[in-house]
């Protein structure tokens, strides 16, 4: 591995960008992955998903996300694939007294984001699809929306081979320790440093579900639909309209049992859960069929921050991950940040650390 200044290992959404920013940097990057970019087994496979700006009061979440938006939209654009960034709007639906509503408003008048505040009679009028049984207002980024995740990890792997980097399809088992290695394996991180991040970063199983639209009706696809999601104490959910006529999508964003990428069961379970949710929330697709199903994983932090920092025990060894089930619109400005780091233009962003991470469950960031 010695003709390369940097290696590294995963070619998932953060790896890619990871890989193609320290090539713009001039340096030699080999980019391995063993089963492929945008594989079924990776965190960053499957078809879609969000890119929203809004974190409520973790405004660097909101920041990075607006940078991501810009150098997702740069690339998609250098290599002629717009369509891979679909503009459909993201909707959250928090309680009229919800401080996170309050907070996230001050966000996004800080940073300039677009937005819509809706009133209830507002989100009545323009959703009639959705249906609550409580008092529910509406923030609505017209800006946000959905990137088609496997084909745009393939699109930044493909752009990074074309500007020099080198991709093997393998698994590094030897390195001679010179270089800067890059460890950006996703569900796998915590199986490669078990000592180091054994309890600190913990794969769960989790169920993603595409029901079938009522014939002719598009009131669940763009622009008629946005994305939708609702995080409350009691659920968090989260809606994708009908891309592509897949279907329309629905996911709970809470954490479920552990689970190995190498070998879990992909079966969904979870099912019936999924159409009494859909039916409550969307009447229209009350007895919608199930079109398509797929089981994913995260790999989640003890407080949803992701781990970016050096290894404790190598000066050359990086470690990047912790998507923690939001991490994949992060991508780019992950893969900036690694960069500016590896060349000792940042220091370690304290909440990314390695010693911020416990093994004690306690998740803040949505």
């Amino acid at each position: 591995m010695s003709a390369f200044d940097a290696v590294v290992v995963g070619a998932g959404v953060f790896g890619a960008w990871t890989a193609l920013h320290l090539r713009r940097s001039g340096r030699r990057v080999l980019l391995v992955d063993k089963y492929g970019p945008g594989n079924n087994r990776s965190s960053s496979g499957g078809e879609s998903r969000i890119i929203r700006m809004n974190y409520g009061g973790d405004e660097i979440y909101t920041r990075w996300a607006m940078r991501s938006r810009e150098l997702w939209t740069e690339l998609f654009a250098q290599v002629g694939r717009p369509e891979l960034f679909q503009s459909t709007g993201v909707l959250w639906t928090p309680a009229p007294d919800d401080p996170r509503a309050a907070a996230a408003q001050a966000a996004f008048e800080k940073y300039g984001v677009v937005f819509d505040r809706l009133t209830p009679a507002d989100l009545a009028r323009r959703f009639p699809q959705l249906r609550f049984r409580e008092q529910r207002m509406g923030l609505f980024e017209p800006e946000s929306g959905v990137l088609l995740a496997r084909r745009a990890v393939q699109a930044v792997t493909a752009q990074a081979v074309r500007e020099g980097v080198e991709y093997r399809q393998e698994t590094l088992l030897t390195h001679d320790g010179s270089g800067t290695v890059v460890y950006a394996c996703g569900p796998w991180l915590p199986k490669m440093f078990p000592e180091v991040l054994g309890g600190r970063i913990r794969v769960t199983r989790q169920e993603v579900f595409f029901f079938g639209t009522p014939a002719g009706d598009r009131g669940f696809a763009p622009p008629q639909m946005p994305v939708w999601a609702d995080i409350t104490d009691q659920h968090s959910a989260y809606t994708i309209p009908d891309i592509e006529n897949r279907g329309f999508k629905l996911a709970f964003d809470r954490h479920g049992p552990e689970f190995d990428p190498d070998t879990g069961d992909r079966v969904v379970r979870d099912i019936d859960q999924a159409r009494a949710f859909l039916a409550e929330r969307f009447p229209r697709l009350a007895g919608a069929p199930l079109v398509e199903s797929r089981v994913c994983q995260y790999e989640n932090t003890s407080t949803g921050d992701f781990l970016i920092d050096r290894h404790p025990g190598f000066q050359n060894v990086w470690l990047v991950g912790g998507g923690s089930g939001h991490g994949f619109k992060h991508g780019p400005a992950v893969g900036e940040h690694v960069g500016a780091l590896v060349e000792g233009k940042a220091a370690v962003e304290p909440r990314f650390s390695l010693v911020s991470k416990s093994q004690e469950a306690r998740r803040s960031v949505f």
